[in-house]
């Protein structure tokens, strides 16, 4: 297949611009001139490769100016000027760079890019930041990667691009923009006179359950002690027998005990778990060895363990596995509606007590100590002494009577937790700017409150759909409700709420095992990336569900607009709005 010209590259893309983008157009600088381009040759003593000449003999690059020309991630082309100025900044860059064991140019194994910045490189994008940090190079370096494109970024190894030259990306370039084709990744999109570029997303449609893997597990058993064997060794020979001494090994002592541990004042053990989110089905006695290797199983699918008992009037819950909650603000005011919660929490240097009452966590009710790193067996004494501390102040000011270590053989009832939600902003929507190159802070301005709420939830019923977040039935009623209008149910532990909070612990889940960091991981897990994203963007449009009912429209437009998946959404939101 022949490949056009890079003049008839560019009459294709003036033609497309002209019609569509006339913004972009007129952004087009003139021809470089002929001089202009040999002087710039001189300048840094190579010689231009002919696409390169040609290209600038249509087009000296772009007037960078919002709405210009730009080759989607890699940034506007440049003009002569421009080449000249990045392509020097690079070089002394590169002479302050001390070079790797190379080979010699004339070599027939040499590896130009096996160099910062090659004296034969010439940067002729700006990149995604309109600066010489980063773009296209085009290699002027006689040999077999004469004229081809490369990527360039100052903290990566630079690369060759699938382009064997100027010619074909410019070919490629037209192609895109009059197929509307993706380009290097991103579609090409005409608003408002300019040229746009956006990523047209997919996602899996039924993304694999690490819920439903950890369903198809079962809890661990405990496995009894192990009792320590004695070391034998052999001190001496008498009459042809061995003379043995019997030395039993001393294990180190084990590292305090402190959970971290939340009390409720007249609350019953069930009454806390409940509020933190206990899962009915894992209610059961376990003591602090069975929940934390409950905690550490496939079976737990990396959600937090809990075990709770009663401290004189008050009812308190450790954590024994999982990510941290009674650090969460929204978990403390869950636990302390209607009565006081007192939350002790250690994690490695830093130890602190927050109290909260009736709702409302107090910053003056914060007591925080930063214990510094030392070596030894403890390495951070102060937060160790600082957590008995707090403990027994507890005792003091609350009658808070707790011992860690008295409970760890009890078989206290216990659960896994579906954690709560994360508190909605309702002010979300005084920070709101711009959303993918679109002024949204314009666009909520001038338009009628009820119009825009039609509009978002016309958007939010087109985010849901791309995702997927739409095939729960509590989430289609909730959708028909906000089209509607009508009031959604999303109170603590509704349909709604549950379903939410289920899908973020899908996520999380699918998160851990695809980072691999736990043991059981394996290459064969069948929890792939894909599958975490499609979660993730699930949990993404719940997001935006929760700002619409909670903070409004406004709060919610940047959520919902920023996490469409279509390219296209502008042109669907100037419909929803017109609609």
């Amino acid at each position: 297949m022949s490949i056009p010209a890079v003049e008839d590259s560019w009459r294709r893309i003036d033609a497309w611009l002209l019609r569509h983008a006339p913004v972009s157009h007129a952004l087009l600088r003139p021809p470089a001139s002929p001089s202009d381009i040999r002087a710039a040759e001189r300048a840094l003593g190579v010689r231009f490769h002919s696409d390169l000449v040609a290209s600038l003999s249509c087009h000296d690059g772009v007037e960078l100016q919002q709405g210009a020309l730009v080759l989607a991630h890699y940034g506007p082309l440049s003009c002569v000027a421009d080449i000249v100025k990045s392509t020097s900044s690079l070089r002394g860059i590169s002479a302050d760079v001390p070079d790797g064991d190379t080979l010699d140019e004339d070599d027939e194994d040499y590896d130009e890019l096996a160099t910062y910045w090659h004296h034969d490189w010439l940067l002729i994008t700006l990149g995604v930041g309109w600066q010489s940090s980063d773009g296209l190079f085009l290699s002027c370096f006689p040999g077999h990667n004469w004229g081809r494109l490369g990527r360039y970024f100052d903290e990566d190894t630079p690369s060759f691009t699938g382009w064997a030259s100027l010619r074909h990306a410019l070919a490629d370039l037209a192609d895109a923009l009059e197929s509307g084709r993706p380009f290097n990744g991103l579609t090409p999109l005409a608003y408002e006179g300019a040229l746009l570029w956006e990523a047209e997303t997919t996602t899996v449609p039924d993304p694999v359950s690490p819920l439903a893997l950890a369903a198809e597990s079962r809890e661990p058993e405990p496995e009894p002690p192990t009792p320590s064997e004695p070391l034998s060794v052999p001190v001496g020979r008498s009459s042809g027998a061995y003379l043995v001494m019997v030395r039993h090994r001393t294990p180190p002592p084990p590292p305090p005990t402190q959970p971290d541990v939340v009390f409720a004042e007249h609350l019953t053990p069930a009454e806390l778990l409940r509020r933190l989110g206990a899962i009915p089905d894992t209610v059961r006695p376990r003591t602090r060895a069975r929940a934390r290797k409950a905690a550490d199983s496939t079976w737990a699918a990396y959600r937090p363990m809990v075990r709770a008992g009663s401290a004189g009037g008050w009812a308190y819950a450790t954590q024994e596995g999982g990510a941290a909650q009674f650090t969460r603000l929204e978990v403390l005011r869950r636990v302390s509606a209607d009565t006081r919660a007192v939350a002790l929490t250690r994690r490695g240097p830093e130890v602190q007590v927050t109290v909260a009452e009736d709702g409302v966590p107090g910053s003056e009710g914060v007591r925080h100590v930063l214990s510094p790193r030392e070596g030894g067996g403890d390495l951070w004494p102060g937060s160790t002494a600082a957590y008995a501390r707090f403990l027994a102040e507890l005792e003091g000011e609350f009658g808070i009577t707790y011992r860690p270590d008295d409970d760890t053989d009890a078989e206290l009832t216990s659960a896994l937790l579906l954690p709560v939600l994360e508190d909605v902003d309702r002010d979300a929507d005084q920070y709101v700017g711009t959303v993918r190159n679109f002024d949204l802070a314009a666009l909520i301005e001038r338009t009628p409150p009820a119009r825009l709420r039609t509009a978002m939830a016309a958007q939010l019923g087109r985010l849901a759909a791309e995702t997927r977040f739409d095939v729960y039935d509590e989430v289609s009623d909730a959708l028909a409700r906000t089209t509607c209008g009508e009031t959604v149910d999303l109170t603590p532990d509704s349909l709604l709420d549950v379903r939410i909070r289920t899908l973020t612990a899908e996520a999380w889940a699918a998160r851990q095992r695809v980072s691999g960091q736990r043991p059981w991981r394996d290459d064969n897990d069948p929890v792939t990336q894909s599958d975490f994203s499609a979660w993730l963007l699930r949990v993404e449009a719940a997001r935006a569900l929760r700002e619409f009912v909670h903070a409004g429209a406004p709060a919610a437009a940047a959520t919902i607009l920023s996490r469409r998946m279509s390219a296209h959404w502008r042109t669907e939101l100037a419909a929803d709005l017109e609609g």
